[in-house]
């Protein structure tokens, strides 16, 4: 297959502020773009105030003279209800910057927070793809989780579970809603339990796969795609057994990062989205881990290019040699690639991802009208081939959920 280099434009302009003890620099930060008053965004379980996080952060905040508004309550799948609460406080409370501290999910919902700061209209046009924002309030980040990257992406995603809603979610990708900045302090990601550690390296290395999941290609990008990859197999089982690894917290902090903040991207077409549009669909029916579903359908969509799309076999046998140290057989490209699959599904295994539908959703069965859903959700384009790598029908797509039962 030629490999052809698009254009592109890359466009990352988030402050990134990484090590030890970088929190404390939050109010240094809020100042510098801007902020005088701040809405907080936070976990709905809690967490940040019970690790005293929140706690120092207001120290920080109110030693420097900068009052703050408090919002508890994000969900791991971000509700637009919330994202509505904080925009009444904004308006009640006269705030001028929203910091979130959190992971992807309070970072997105800080972000429309933002959007509708500075917008008449209504904040979910952009969700459901009405509008496009032009600008966005200024938003800060504290990351506590190794996973989605949204403290440097341009990207956000919220489930719309207003009344008359349809309960899905909805996202884009648009530079006009990065942060301003990110403070990145890989202790705060100690107490993550293994299972989210496990989910949160799985997302990093979906997000740079479905980069590398391209036909337009360009070497550069495929090195920091093929690093960033390489980087999650290896920090990642090191974080799950042992939480309170700094290298291995750091390596994947900051990996989750510029796995998604388009430095993998460049010198490539659109992104193919392949793990993302199938997870999203089992996310919609059974609404779990993120992550955990992007570890279900990764090694599958793998195989399924390789056995219905052929030009798809090379990329699949680079990927199994650079990431996964397969030795190459340029006379056997597929069964390089299949032992490519093969130690992927190892690794996820490892961490102690789900590798079945089952275990993912927790549930006994799937039932057939469950995978005529979950295909319902799937993106096609016009000629009926799945929107993503490799030229494959809707049939394929349940023989593939099948499979995976």
């Amino acid at each position: 297959m030629e490999k052809r280099f698009s254009n592109f434009t890359f466009y990352m302009p988030t402050e990134i502020v990484f090590g030890k003890d970088a929190e404390l620099q939050v109010a240094d930060y809020v100042k510098k773009y801007g902020g005088t008053k701040v809405l907080i965004v936070m976990d709905g379980g809690g967490f940040i105030k019970a690790s005293g996080l929140f706690d120092r952060i207001v120290d920080v905040l109110t030693k420097a003279n900068i009052s703050y508004v408090e919002l508890e309550g994000v969900q791991p799948n971000p509700n637009a209800s919330l994202v509505y609460v904080g925009l009444d406080l904004v308006k009640k409370e006269g705030v001028d910057f929203v910091l979130a501290i959190g992971g992807g999910s309070t970072v997105d919902t800080a972000k429309a927070i933002a959007l509708g700061m500075v917008d008449d209209g209504d904040v979910m046009d952009f969700f459901t793809h009405k509008r496009r924002p032009q600008k966005m309030g200024p938003v800060g980040a504290i990351s506590t989780i190794a996973a989605s990257g949204s403290e440097t992406s341009g990207s956000a995603m919220i489930k719309n579970d207003l009344p008359g809603g349809d309960g899905l979610k909805g996202g884009f990708m648009n530079n006009a809603i990065r942060t301003r900045f990110a403070l990145m302090n890989p202790e705060l990601t100690y107490t993550v339990p293994s299972f989210q550690t496990a989910a949160g390296a799985t997302d990093i290395f979906a997000h740079t796969f479905d980069s590398y999941l391209t036909y337009e290609t360009s070497y550069l990008a495929d090195q920091y795609c093929e690093g960033t990859m390489r980087t999650a197999v290896k920090f990642g089982p090191i974080a799950v057994k042992d939480p309170t690894n700094y290298e291995a917290r750091a390596e994947l902090l900051l990996n989750s990062s510029f796995s998604h903040n388009d430095v993998t991207r460049i010198g490539r077409g659109k992104l193919s989205a392949t793990s993302h549009f199938l997870e999203e669909a089992l996310g919609n029916v059974f609404h779990r881990t993120h992550g955990a579903g992007l570890a279900v359908v990764m090694p599958a969509c793998l195989q399924l290019a390789i056995d219905k799309d052929e030009q798809t076999i090379d990329r699949v046998a680079q990927l199994a040699t650079n990431v996964f140290d397969v030795p190459d057989d340029p006379e056997n490209r597929r069964a390089v690639a299949q032992e490519g699959i093969n130690r992927f599904r190892a690794w996820l295994d490892d961490m102690g991802m789900p590798s079945t539908i089952r275990e993912y959703a927790k549930v006994d069965t799937v039932t057939e009208e469950q995978l005529d859903e979950l295909v319902g959700y799937v993106k096609f384009d016009h000629d009926g081939n799945f929107f993503g790598f490799g030229r494959v029908h809707p049939e394929d797509v349940k023989e593939m959920f099948r499979s995976l039962i």
